[in-house]
């Protein structure tokens, strides 16, 4: 029996840092796209219509953020050329107040995204894969490859929508937008670290409610990453003509 405890403990701390893996991994591929798409744009203002909608999520979800943890908000910045900005008081949940103030992009763009593609796909005919994807499916690689096959074919090749070219643009803007700055993750780094060694500790206690109440966090924090990894993946094939470009330049150069 302590063996089979010690066997689930181990297979629960895997998964939570599958999560908090895929979260970063999200992130990556965030500034990823921003970095290539900053360069490959000739003309700056192109860069500007193309970060708007998401920069500007990004910024509300940090009011968001400073609303939930009492934070007073001083200045908002929604957009201008170097981005945007908001600047708040200290929040009245210590530690943990930074950390979901700084990191709420992360997860508020992921829904976003999910009410987006909820619209598009109900009132403006686009068609899409089934949502959400499961975060401890084993199949996920193979479900986002097929399903983003089968949505470019189905909303352009079989019949051309309009509308998922407006749905491609807001997703990649969005996408671009999901990573917290370096500022941001600066103020969330240690209680980040200290989350994860929280989580930890609290697999290996054993204690059934305290893991109950992280499973069901994991799971929705999870599907959350899940939500954004898709739409991820779409502008990263979107932007892979730039991609291509971008290197073959440069290789030249």
């Amino acid at each position: 029996m302590p063996e089979q405890i010690s066997c689930n403990n181990g297979m629960q701390i895997l998964s939570f840092l599958l999560i908090i893996a895929m979260g970063i991994a999200v992130m990556i591929l965030s500034l990823i796209l921003d970095y290539l798409w900053a360069r490959v744009l000739p003309v700056r203002f192109l860069y500007y219509i193309l970060r708007f909608p998401g920069v500007v999520v990004h910024e509300c979800s940090h009011i968001l953020g400073c609303l939930l943890t009492g934070a007073e908000v001083q200045k908002v910045v929604l957009f201008s050329e170097g981005g945007g900005s908001v600047t708040y008081a200290r929040p009245k949940i210590p530690l943990l107040g930074d950390v979901i103030i700084s990191t709420a992009p992360v997860f508020c763009i992921p829904l976003v995204l999910a009410f987006c593609t909820w619209v598009f796909s109900q009132y403006l005919g686009c068609s899409f894969p089934a949502f959400p994807i499961p975060p401890d499916s084993a199949n996920m690689p193979g479900w986002v490859v097929t399903g983003i096959f089968r949505m470019f074919d189905a909303n352009i090749v079989t019949r051309f929508n309009p509308w998922f070219v407006l749905y491609l643009y807001l997703t990649l803007s969005l996408i671009l937008s999901v990573a917290p700055s370096l500022q941001d993750l600066k103020n969330a780094a240690i209680g980040i670290t200290l989350i994860v060694v929280a989580g930890i500790l609290v697999y290996l206690s054993g204690i059934p409610p305290a893991i109950s109440i992280l499973d069901d966090l994991t799971y929705v924090i999870g599907t959350g990453f899940s939500l954004c990894l898709v739409p991820g993946m779409i502008a990263l094939a979107v932007s892979l003509p730039a991609i291509i470009w971008f290197i073959c330049t440069h290789r030249h150069g």
